[in-house]
């Protein structure tokens, strides 16, 4: 009896070395493939340079560095005072409104920036209803009032902070409401005043999170291309697209894009700095919460409701009121079902394949500890980081030498006749979105992870178990409510995504993004109204979701 013992306890050690093993080598494979893009575009910066990137950098360099700069800082500043203002004023006060309001400052995530420039571009435009109306109210010609629209860097800032302010607001409000809130609180019963206490207790005690916010607020301006593209703000983003497509210059866009890859570094660098300092201690119970009234409560009221209102009110508005009139998209029928269904099924194959990923990464880092683990896993997840434009040109420089010699391969072999087999094909674009959005997968199965003891695991492999039997029967089905989040994700992320799609699609193949994007290209909003009403319905879902992780977290640490 023993003998078999010993014979069992051996067998499950040698099978879950082997598993291990297995795991950690198919997690360094997906590193490899993750990080292919980067590679590409770092060892393109190491060729000489050739006659079109002379012409970029004594051109329009300077302009790209300190038009991208300048936005980031703006929109960082600008998104950072709408997420805090607001997130203290949920997590600390009761006002008219606050319940409401608590979950209605995320709906802005629903909305693609892009979607909501063009509304604004429409509504502020000179013939646009604002200034018409005006006009008729005063009583003066077109000559004698006409104010430019929003199409400048700051107007292009203001649209992207609309949007991205529920980053810091998400991030914030848990702290002021747990750690931050009740050093806010100490500081009170010794005298401080509101303001004070919350300039020298809460903000610094809440740096952490605040610099986790504007870390993504900046990382996502820098990775935008629709806003910038439509109000003419000369960026790296939209300089890659315009030197590849535009002038035909790989080579140099390549090198457009190394940079970019340096302030993304640079970005992650900064985050890291931010974050680092004393470890976050969560004391127990929910802080006081103080109740206004009278010109307080309304103007508390009023900050909360504001950029609600601009950020997601007024645009839906707009574009239901377009939709109403002008009949929408010409193309509704069949063609526009042809849109949504390419959306639909390169976004579901993109949210299958990083919620696979991630889950093979989360297994790893749960089974096999360690320094290798861990890098791999960092690398996996640089992705969010990475702008679509940057990820699009260093997968086609990536896959071409592999595409000409699987297609040569084919074609001598087996009499293949076509084209490249992968450039060209909804594969590469699967392949980025997968990429780009792997980290939003990861956080969301390894936070379920977290929850899930180890026992259950010894327990499971004392029974018998294989390590596949642990993953199959017990991960997976206490995981399921983390997959169906990383899989809602990932899915309206890749729905939205517009400048890897554009660079990456099949020839004669759009999405609602893109459909969008050429419309309002044209002036055309009234006609993207549909599309863009259904990226943004696609997209209250997981705003929503993510508002109700937050609220669980902090009635966690509170409990």
């Amino acid at each position: 009896m023993a003998a078999n013992q010993t014979y069992i306890s051996r067998s499950m050690t040698v099978s879950g070395r082997f598993a291990s093993g297995l795991s950690l080598l198919s997690t360094i494979i997906v590193t490899v493939v993750i990080a292919a893009p980067i590679v590409a575009v770092v060892s393109a910066a190491l060729l000489p340079a050739d006659a079109a990137w002379q012409h970029l950098s004594e051109t329009v360099l300077s302009d790209y560095i300190i038009n991208t700069v300048l936005l980031m800082l703006l929109t960082g500043l600008l998104a950072g005072a709408l997420g805090v203002s607001t997130a203290w004023l949920v997590a600390t006060c009761r006002f008219p409104g606050h319940a409401w309001l608590s979950w209605m400052l995320v709906l802005p995530l629903a909305a693609p920036a892009y979607v909501v420039a063009y509304a604004y571009t429409d509504l502020l435009d000179v013939s646009g209803p604002v200034q018409t109306a005006l006009r008729e109210m005063l009583g003066l010609s077109i000559d004698q009032l006409a104010f430019g629209g929003v199409r400048s860097l700051p107007g292009a800032a203001v649209m992207l902070s609309l949007v991205l302010y529920p980053y810091v607001y998400l991030l914030c409000r848990t702290s002021f409401a747990t750690s931050a809130g009740m050093h806010f609180e100490a500081a009170r019963t010794l005298g401080r005043s509101p303001m004070s206490a919350f300039l020298t207790i809460a903000m610094p005690a809440a740096r952490p999170a605040i610099a986790g916010g504007v870390a993504l607020v900046v990382m996502e301006t820098l990775a935008d291309f629709g806003v910038v593209q439509h109000f003419s703000v000369p960026t790296f983003s939209t300089g890659i697209y315009r030197t590849w497509i535009g002038l035909g210059e790989p080579a140099a866009a390549m090198r457009l894009a190394f940079l970019m890859l340096g302030l993304v570094a640079l970005l992650v660098g900064l985050e890291v700095l931010g974050r680092r300092g004393k470890p976050d201690v969560y004391a127990l119970g929910d802080p006081l919460k103080f109740q206004l009234r009278g010109a307080r409560a309304v103007g508390a009221s009023l900050v909360c409701a504001i950029p609600v209102l601009l950020g997601f009110v007024v645009p839906v508005a707009l574009l239901l009121y377009y939709q109403a009139t002008g009949g929408g998209d010409p193309l509704a029928g069949s063609r526009f079902f042809a849109f949504a269904k390419n959306s639909v099924l390169v976004s579901l194959a993109a949210a299958v394949v990083a919620s696979l990923f991630a889950l093979l990464l989360a297994s790893t880092a749960r089974r096999v500890p360690g320094r290798l683990t861990g890098a791999a896993i960092r690398i996996s997840t640089l992705g969010y980081a990475l702008p679509g434009t940057l990820l699009a040109v260093g997968l086609l420089s990536a896959t071409t030498d592999l595409d000409r010699a699987l297609t040569t391969a084919l074609r001598d072999h087996f009499g293949y006749r076509g084209g490249l087999v992968l450039s060209g094909t909804a594969f590469l674009l699967v392949y980025a979105y997968a990429c780009r959005f792997l980290t939003v997968s990861y956080n969301s199965v390894h936070a379920g992870f977290a929850g899930l003891s180890p026992s259950f695991d010894a327990a499971a492999r004392t029974l018998g178990a294989t390590p596949g039997d642990v993953v199959r029967r017990i991960h997976i089905p206490l995981l399921r409510p983390s997959l169906i989040a990383a899989l809602l994700l990932v899915f309206v992320d890749a729905m939205r995504e517009l400048p890897a799609t554009l660079l990456l699609r099949p020839f004669n193949f759009d999405t609602l993004a893109t459909r969008v994007y050429w419309l309002a290209s044209d002036e055309k909003l009234a006609e993207a109204a549909s599309a863009a009403l259904l990226i943004v319905a696609l997209g209250v879902g997981p705003a929503l979701l993510a508002n109700r992780v937050a609220s669980s977290v902090v009635r966690h640490r509170a409990s």
